[in-house]
């Protein structure tokens, strides 16, 4: 009787971070824009639904792009970025830092920059946080540090923006102890699915209203 063979290296999911806001946002104004557009589509005359199809044909893919779009998966070999316009994947091997300044951004060993359009980072938030920690500290009898407080106490006291750059910067460094994966290599690749219909809806409009 031949014992099962044991996997060799248990494997995780891929983490996905996204902004909830945009995905509501972008839900929304799509609703907005597809009840006016067919309004206009099925009521207007003469060249009003031509116009109203071309002005759907670009600018929904432009919505799509900026909103429910954007998406950062990250797994233990490799990051992969989803930005409006491209898809960037990287081994961990080739980032050098994740900041989150005015905005999340990911540095490269060659110094490229990526901006985390998944990653938006709200200053309001950041003051909130801050504001907190304030009364926290002083209500504090015992006047806790960052090292004796508790790890699930200070994770609450950290904007959602700056919480993601953590886990992506623990993801890296937990990556460079491991050995590169033969399959994983750095690519950008442009998402001419939203780039194409929005460039023929834009050029529609313009001849629509050229010769109108």
């Amino acid at each position: 009787m031949t014992s099962p063979t044991p996997p060799s290296e248990h494997t995780y999911a891929d983490r996905t971070f996204r902004s909830p806001a945009g995905l509501v946002g972008g839900a929304l104004l799509l609703l907005l824009i597809c009840w006016i557009a067919g309004d206009a589509a099925i009521r207007g005359e003469g060249r009003v639904p031509w116009l109203a199809l071309a002005g759907l044909l670009a600018v929904v893919p432009l919505v799509i792009a900026f909103t429910l779009r954007p998406v950062v998966s990250a797994s233990d070999e490799r990051i992969r970025i989803r930005n409006p316009f491209r898809t960037i994947t990287l081994p961990w091997t080739d980032v050098a830092d994740v900041r989150a300044g005015y905005s999340s951004e990911l540095f490269t060993q060659d110094g490229t920059k990526y901006q985390l359009w998944a990653v938006p980072v709200s200053l309001r938030q950041r003051k909130k946080v801050a504001r907190q920690q304030s009364r926290q500290s002083m209500d504090d009898p015992y006047r806790r540090t960052a090292v004796t407080a508790d790890v699930r106490d200070k994770k609450a006291r950290v904007a959602p923006a700056d919480q993601t750059v953590v886990d992506l910067r623990e993801l890296a460094e937990r990556a460079g102890d491991k050995p590169v994966a033969g399959g994983t290599t750095a690519s950008v690749r442009w998402a001419y699915e939203i780039i194409a219909p929005a460039v023929v809806g834009a050029v529609l409009l313009v001849v629509l209203g050229a010769t109108g």
